[in-house]
């Protein structure tokens, strides 16, 4: 049986909001999806406010057809295409970014943005609320340098907040990933 898209609206700010409560409680209870508005740590996968979608969330979600955005007071169709361009001016990587975020994701983790840790992702085993997320991901490409006093803050704030600090890095042209994992120990 097919489920029909949830209708998501692209705001100011290059934001996407699910504004039916429904719909947003629908969307977040398949796989976290979002944010409820106002709601920092939400305990239950219903409530009664609109959902903030994170742009690189919504190129999936559109990739998978469960999502159609609009915009405009003619609420004017966004093209996968269109999304993807969006998604490149507004995050720096965005493609480097997104191939890590769709390969985490099919692989059954919950990946949410990481701002909060100063990284690119927090990612879950079962999701917020049910547990901590144990890794923080930061993506990288392969020409990209990193100064040992980089690694050592990284892995300084990630044992800080009792997770493993880890390295993507997407191999351009083929589908695999490098995943480097530093784990702090005191001896």
């Amino acid at each position: 049986m097919s489920r029909q898209a949830i209708t998501v609206e692209a705001i100011e700010d290059n934001r996407l909001i699910v504004w039916s409560p429904k719909q947003g409680s629908e969307l977040y209870s398949e796989g976290f999806y979002g944010k409820p508005l106002g709601i920092p740590k939400p305990k239950e996968t219903v409530f009664e406010v609109p959902l903030m979608i994170d742009l690189i969330e919504g190129v999936y979600l559109l990739e998978k057809h469960r999502i159609r955005v609009v915009s405009g007071p003619k609420k004017d169709t966004i093209s996968l295409r269109r999304l993807k361009q969006i998604a490149r001016q507004v995050h720096e990587g965005f493609l480097l970014k997104y191939h890590v975020y769709r390969q985490l994701r099919e692989q059954g983790y919950i990946v949410t943005p990481g701002i909060k840790y100063g990284c690119d992702f927090a990612v879950y085993e079962h999701g917020p609320g049910i547990d901590h997320a144990p890794y923080i991901v930061q993506v990288r490409s392969r020409s990209d340098e990193m100064s040992s006093s980089e690694i050592v803050k990284a892995g300084r704030l990630a044992a800080t907040v009792k997770k493993t600090f880890i390295m993507a890095i997407p191999r351009v042209g083929e589908r695999g990933i490098t995943y480097l994992g530093f784990k702090w120990w005191r001896p």
